[in-house]
């Protein structure tokens, strides 16, 4: 069971650390990455030993990050996870779970944070969770630098969809404003992150698009990608995160829900709502968990099964929230 810590007790834990691993979710997106690029160059403006470790491959449009990956020269005695929710998002490559698995800190912003550290500085009002670790910074005594900014921005506009999502709040603007005030190119990094499409994201977006479906009178939309699609488009992960917000842009849809099928046959789906419809309390029925606008789960099994087992939890929710006949099946 974990114990809930304030900034300040994080501080501490950070400044007397040393030889500090750093661990970044699965199927990584800018705030998990922007986290730890931000907190392993605090780390290193105050002299500390730390590095990275990340279940899969960072994605290629994050690359302007200084990044120190884990390479096993050094035993780890301080673990930090940054924006990871439960221990099942770790992953299981590059020896990740023996490490989660003794997490001493996790610094999110998840509501539905299973508490698998020994402690968990936790803030579920954050529209990023590099949204507070630029206080977190601050209070360590590190000064923002241009580098720094960089990751911090990077977290704190994709996670709100270029501060589009429900979830952004002043905070967030003022957040924004602190790290362009110390140095972030935004002008580059909007361009970098989401005025640039790739071929294969274009591709993918395509076939995506062609199996578009809608339920329940049309207010949920879903859209499927098999992972033979994936592996021929070519498509990179952090590029396939984007796709999520397809299905849910759709005039009149309250719910949009986005299949991935994963190499070993399973399948991955976000979900994305508006209004009163909580995705937290859909994906986390099924296992899964996040945001209220903004939530996932994963299922195993065929895609029809998949496909039966979120509908109807989306059917239960808009029933709850009266968009639906309590009959509707």
């Amino acid at each position: 069971m974990t114990e809930s810590v304030d900034r300040q007790t994080a501080v501490l834990r950070l400044r007397g650390a040393d030889d500090i691993l750093i661990l970044c979710h699965k199927n990584p997106d800018g705030d998990t990455i922007g986290c730890a690029g931000a907190l392993y160059l605090a780390l290193k403006a105050l002299g500390k030993n730390a590095a990275i470790l990340c279940s899969d491959t960072i994605p290629k449009m994050y690359d302007y990050m200084e990044l120190r990956w884990f390479d096993g020269s050094f035993n780890p005695a301080f673990v930090v996870a940054v924006d990871v929710a439960s221990i099942q998002l770790f992953g299981e490559n590059n020896n990740v779970p023996q490490y989660a698995a003794h997490t001493n800190l996790c610094i999110d912003h998840h509501a539905s944070n299973s508490g698998y550290a020994y402690e968990t500085l936790l803030d579920p009002g954050a529209a990023a969770a590099c949204e507070f670790l630029l206080d977190v910074i601050v209070d360590m005594g590190v000064t923002i630098t241009p580098q720094i900014a960089n990751c911090l921005y990077t977290g704190i506009a994709t996670d709100t969809g270029c501060f589009k999502f429900a979830s952004t709040t002043p905070r967030t603007h003022m957040a924004a404003a602190r790290v362009m005030e110390a140095g972030a190119d935004v002008e580059k990094l909007n361009a970098r992150l989401f005025e640039s499409r790739s071929h294969a994201r274009i591709t993918a977006e395509r076939m995506a698009m062609e199996s578009l479906e809608y339920y329940f009178n049309d207010l949920c939309a879903v859209i499927c990608l098999t992972w033979d699609q994936i592996e021929s488009s070519g498509v990179a992960g952090a590029e396939l995160e984007d796709l999520t917000s397809l299905p849910r842009s759709i005039e009149g849809v309250e719910v949009g829900l986005t299949y991935r099928q994963q190499r070993d046959g399973s399948f991955r789906i976000s979900v994305r709502t508006s209004g009163s419809i909580d995705a937290c309390n859909i994906a986390r029925r099924l296992g899964g968990g996040g945001h209220t606008r903004a939530a996932g789960c994963e299922i195993s099994g065929n895609l029809d099964n998949a496909k039966h087992a979120v509908l109807e939890e989306v059917r239960k929710e808009l029933q709850r929230c009266g968009l639906l006949d309590q009959d509707a099946g």
